[in-house]
C-alpha cells in the first residue's frame, strides 16, 4: 500500500518523508485545488528529498478543457519539470462532452519524456467513469494511476463505485486507481478494510488542524504505515 502526500514546499516534503510517505505531489495554490508550483519551488523540493516527487501541471483552476494559450503554457512546464529531473506529473484534460481529451492528452504523453504520470481527478468530472478508464488504458504504458474519488466529492461516499474501478483496473490490468479526496486517519481503517486500493492520497488529513493553511502533522503519516506493515 502506498501513500502518497500532498507537498506545497521544502518543508512540507521533508517532513512527509521522514514520516514514511512513499511520493510526494508537489502543487500550489491548493484554495483552487492545486495548480502548478513556481520554478523555485520545485526544484527546492526535488533537492530537499529523495522520494518520488510528482508535479502538478495544471494552468488554472476554471476546467480541465485546454486550448490555445493553456495549451502552450502546459508544454511549457513540462519542458521546466522534465528539465528540474522530477520523477513525475498530474495531470489531467476533459473535453467539451466531459471525456478524456484524447488529442491533449496524447500531446502531452509525447512531451513528457521518461517521467511518469498519474490522471489526476479531473476524472471525477467524466460522463462515464468506465468508458474513460477504457480510455486511459489505451495508455497504460505511459499512465502509471488514476487519482480518484469514485465521482463523488469524498472518497468515502463513492466506495461502491470506487471498487468497481478497483475491480476494474486489476481485470484490464490498466492504470492502478489511487484514492483520494477526504480521506483522515478517523475513518481509513474501514475505507481501507474495504478497498485494499494499492496507493491513497492524502491532502488536509494529514496536516495539523486539517488545514493547508498549516504544514504537516507527521503522525498520522507514521500511524498509516504502522498499518501497511501490520
Amino acid at each position: 500500500m502506498e501513500i502518497e502526500v500532498i507537498v506545497q514546499n521544502e518543508q512540507d516534503a521533508r517532513i512527509a518523508e521522514k514520516a514514511g510517505a512513499d511520493r510526494l505531489e508537489l502543487v500550489a495554490t491548493m484554495e483552487e485545488g492545486g495548480l502548478t508550483p513556481n520554478l523555485r519551488v520545485i526544484e527546492q523540493v526535488l533537492a530537499s528529498v529523495n522520494v518520488p516527487v510528482f508535479v502538478m501541471v495544471r494552468p488554472h483552476s476554471r476546467h480541465f478543457c485546454y486550448r490555445g494559450a493553456d495549451l502552450e503554457v502546459i508544454k511549457e512546464t513540462l519542458s521546466v519539470v522534465t528539465n528540474c529531473q522530477a520523477d513525475g506529473i498530474v495531470f489531467g484534460c476533459l473535453n467539451e462532452k466531459k471525456e478524456v481529451d484524447v488529442p491533449v492528452l496524447e500531446t502531452v504523453l509525447s512531451l513528457k519524456g521518461d517521467l511518469k504520470m498519474t490522471f489526476h481527478r479531473a476524472f471525477d468530472e467524466v460522463m462515464d467513469q468506465t468508458a474513460a478508464y477504457q480510455t486511459l488504458c489505451r495508455y497504460s504504458s505511459r499512465i502509471e494511476r488514476i487519482l480518484t474519488s469514485g465521482g463523488a466529492e469524498k472518497a468515502g461516499d463513492a466506495l461502491d463505485q470506487l471498487e468497481h474501478l478497483i475491480a476494474l483496473s486489476k481485470e484490464a490490468r490498466g492504470p492502478a486507481i489511487m484514492v483520494g479526496s477526504g480521506l483522515h486517519p478517523q475513518t481509513f481503517t474501514a475505507i481501507h478494510k474495504r478497498l485494499k486500493a494499492e496507493a491513497y492520497h492524502f491532502g488536509s488529513g494529514v496536516r495539523i488542524h486539517q488545514s493547508f493553511n498549516k504544514t504537516i502533522d507527521p503522525s498520522p503519516i507514521e500511524w498509516l504505515k504502522e498499518i501497511e506493515t501490520d
